[in-house]
């Protein structure tokens, strides 16, 4: 049918897309100097796990669309490595976000602390561990916890033993999840705070007895005329105050759109298997996809809050031509 052709056409592009702007990014990462030193070292490992979604995961994933009951006829190897590859690479996605919004978060909250060379340290030792823990997960099924295909059924999806459900979507999604949500709370209460605190010393007149008690007593700016003297904050937001609030706006719109896209996928992989619910294979796809579309959003998001990869994008084609 109509409907069918164009969704699938626009499966396609999805999948294009996808591979063609997070590849724009790694390319961009790579020539640019600049680019080689925290945190663009967090979104280019956050760019190959989107690369490698798009790549390795995606057409295999069209390709089970496309056939008649969206049942597998690829073979059983060819199954465990497309599942091990979908768990790795999405898994690796996730945490990858993570460790962006809590490099955000630190970055924000302590700057004495988090200095250049720490900053450096803690975002490699992120990074080796959200391959660490993405690889021990994709690699449970063919270790033999779980099977994967089904050769009378035709059937090749994740691992339904209720353990490894329980620990795969804690591990993959809920513990990132946590993390995310209480990451941005923080970020969002520093930015209140201080935006509060400036609040609180906004303009106010000085009668002329206390002019000059008050100018001894408080650190501000005094100006001085014939009649009448005030103490004034300008208007402006500090560039500290504009940091948080920047990332604030950045790491909510990261977090949002990871929710919406992941969540309908891991409630229904985590509910599945433990009440025995029989839930419309569309409805699988429809979730597997959107989960998959997070991978098209994350290069969009962090490098439209910053201007230098708008710039590096226009350069790299000037260079080209």
């Amino acid at each position: 049918s109509i409907f069918t052709v164009l969704i699938l056409t626009l499966l396609v592009l999805l999948t294009v897309a996808t591979f063609l702007w997070n590849l724009l990014v790694l390319a961009t990462i790579l020539r640019v100097k600049a680019f080689h030193r925290v945190p663009h070292n967090l979104v280019a490992s956050t760019a190959v796990s989107d690369v490698l979604v798009a790549a390795l995961v995606m057409p295999l994933s069209l390709v089970k669309e496309l056939s008649a009951g969206r049942r597998w006829r690829l073979g059983r190897e060819l199954c465990l490595v497309w599942v091990c590859f979908d768990v790795l690479c999405c898994t690796a996605s996730i945490w990858n976000v993570t460790a962006i919004a809590l490099d955000r978060y630190w970055s924000v909250t302590r700057q004495l602390q988090y200095t250049l060379l720490a900053r450096r340290r803690i975002s490699n030792v992120m990074i080796a561990l959200t391959w660490l823990l993405s690889a021990a997960i994709s690699l449970a099924p063919l270790l033999g916890w779980g099977e994967t295909y089904s050769p009378e059924q035709q059937r090749c999806q994740l691992s339904q033993d209720p353990s490894y459900t329980i620990v795969s979507t804690g591990g993959a999604f809920y513990l990132p999840l946590c993390v995310v949500l209480f990451v941005y709370w923080k970020i969002y209460k520093a930015s209140k705070f201080h935006m509060g605190g400036r609040r609180r010393n906004a303009v106010v007149p000085l009668p002329e007895a206390a002019q000059v008690k008050e100018a001894s007593q408080e650190p501000q700016m005094v100006f001085t005329a014939r009649r009448a003297a005030s103490t004034f904050q300008t208007d402006g937001e500090t560039w500290r105050e504009q940091k948080e609030k920047k990332a604030a706006l950045m790491v909510g719109i990261l977090i949002g759109v990871f929710v919406l896209c992941w969540i309908p996928f891991f409630i229904t992989e985590l509910i599945s298997p433990l009440c025995s619910c029989n839930i419309p294979p569309v409805w699988k796809s429809i979730f597997l996809w959107l989960g998959y579309s997070n991978s098209f959003f994350n290069p969009l998001i962090y490098t439209a809050f910053n201007k230098n990869y708008n710039n590096a994008f226009k350069n790299l084609f000037v260079k080209q031509r």
